[in-house]
């Protein structure tokens, strides 16, 4: 949903590697772009929740779209109400951008299919702020490098000595 919402592919900006995987286990999310209505906003954030259980189900969410579906063919509900002005908001924006506010994929920022192999991950955690351009929500007595190394040596049966 946000990357239809947004028009950007997440991550694009990040190496796709072992340090991206570490981040995002620490919470570490794409923005959400402000031309997405609060309703949707929030129900992104369901979808992206670190523990699997709290998030909706698809038939959940096909409830919840019809419901919106419903809403929206009346003028004065919260929904259309929402999506009116994130439609203002984002032709404001087609017209002040330019190319070269388009942003440009990381060299290592693959979206191919591929087998990952990750172990010992840290314990995945829910962003503070799903609003602000690109969170990284790693304390600063951690250490993404050494965690991100961690990972590595205990995948190759190493002690790691961080």
């Amino acid at each position: 949903m946000n990357e239809l919402m947004s028009e950007e592919i997440p991550y694009s900006d990040n190496p796709n590697d072992n340090f991206l995987v570490v981040k995002i286990c620490k919470g570490f999310r794409p923005k959400i772009s402000e031309v997405t209505p609060k309703l949707i906003v929030d129900l992104i954030i369901k979808c992206w929740d670190a523990k699997a259980a709290n998030r909706p189900t698809a038939k959940e969410l096909r409830q919840i779209f019809f419901k919106y579906d419903l809403e929206m063919e009346d003028e004065n509900s919260e929904i259309s109400y929402q999506i009116k002005e994130c439609e203002k908001i984002k032709e404001n924006k087609l017209k002040n951008r330019t190319n070269e506010n388009q942003s440009k994929n990381h060299p290592q920022a693959i979206y191919t299919s591929r087998l990952l192999n990750f172990e010992n991950l840290p314990e995945p955690v829910n962003s503070t702020d799903y609003l602000s351009s690109f969170q990284e929500t790693i304390s600063s007595s951690a250490n993404p490098i050494f965690e991100c190394l961690d990972c590595e040596l205990n995948e190759l049966g190493k002690t790691s000595v961080f």
